[in-house]
């Protein structure tokens, strides 16, 4: 979309609003998006404020967030409320749930001792979700989406990042993980997946969290969500940190009777698999953002993708030929 037709939606979306918004006194950018929706922080002379949602049919589509807002409403998650909506045209009135990201909070060191609870509000929040499951609602996490997914990363990291192909061999080890990690995924129990449950997505307000960017969620694996909230695309936390967060994640679902496996570690491996394929796709998204998008930032944390790969793939010996794959296309993580 060229700058032009950006200013041509932004006017569009305000005469739209205008009927719903009483004396706007201003529009300023809400916040930055990896898709094509961008949103608006609408403050009226009183200073109440609600959020302008632009997603530009045919590139997004409004009515999945519209339907999954209600069903997150309705699992008692604290999620923003659609106050008017133009699905032909792709914009949204919602309710504003604040500034303040738990990405920016743990963004200065000085805040990391809130963590802990922050986290445990995440988690409760993250069970209601689930707990709310229902077959037939969302679209499924089947194999044929998470062999879409993968297949982003030789696409759009190795061929167009890095400029290289796949030989036989190559190829041969790729297609030994994928094999393991789809069949591992499928496994799972399947629960309502937000499908990018991470601190940049949840919001510090009351009651905490408030829940964004949920427009793609799918019915699919039991240990997708929470490995997304510690294994951050933005932020790395200690493995110790990690362990017990997820611990603490699985205590409370098999208190929920969610479906998780009856040993941690089992379930730890679950967690692991599925966070390997989340960012191994990650790495194809965020070369795509940036060759087709011309949206360069994300690849500044490639990195951080690459050291979660490496680590997982060299703890279980079914994912060594990912370790190899690495090393013959020389993805190292920097020092």
């Amino acid at each position: 979309m060229t700058v032009a037709e950006k200013d041509i939606r932004f006017l569009a979306l305000q005469s739209w609003a205008s009927a719903h918004i009483s004396n706007a006194k201003s529009w300023l950018p809400a916040s930055a998006d990896a898709s094509f929706r961008r949103y608006f922080r609408v403050t009226d002379q009183t200073g109440k404020s609600v959020i302008a949602m632009d997603a530009p049919p045919p590139l997004e589509d409004c009515a999945p967030f519209v339907k999954i807002a209600r069903l997150m409403q309705k699992a008692g998650v604290f999620a923003p409320q659609v106050l008017a909506q133009n699905l032909s045209e792709g914009f949204l009135l919602l309710t504003d749930m604040g500034t303040q990201t738990y990405l920016d909070v743990f963004s200065n060191p000085t805040n990391i001792g809130k963590a802990l609870p922050l986290f445990r509000d995440a988690t409760d929040s993250l069970i209601k979700w689930q707990l709310a499951t229902q077959p037939n609602v969302l679209p499924a996490y089947d194999e044929a989406l998470l062999r879409k997914e993968l297949q982003l990363f030789p696409d759009w990291y190795v061929a167009k990042h890095l400029g290289k192909s796949l030989d036989s061999k190559q190829q041969a080890q790729w297609d030994a993980v994928c094999n393991a990690l789809v069949a591992r995924a499928l496994s799972q129990s399947k629960v309502f997946v937000h499908r990018d449950y991470m601190p940049r997505n949840l919001m510090l307000s009351e009651p905490n969290p408030g829940v964004l960017d949920f427009q793609d969620a799918t019915y699919g694996p039991i240990g997708y969500d929470v490995i997304s909230l510690y294994r951050d695309a933005f932020f790395s936390w200690e493995e110790e940190f990690v362990l017990d967060g997820v611990v603490r994640y699985w205590e409370a679902a098999r208190k929920a009777q969610l479906g998780v496996p009856n040993e941690f570690g089992e379930f730890y491996k679950d967690c692991e698999w599925i966070g390997l394929q989340r960012h191994l796709k990650i790495l194809g998204i965020f070369a795509r953002i940036n060759y087709r998008d011309g949206k360069p930032k994300y690849l500044a944390d490639t990195p951080r993708f690459i050291k979660y790969a490496r680590d997982v793939a060299k703890r279980y010996a079914v994912l060594g030929p990912m370790v190899a794959l690495f090393d013959s296309l020389g993805i190292q993580v920097e020092s």
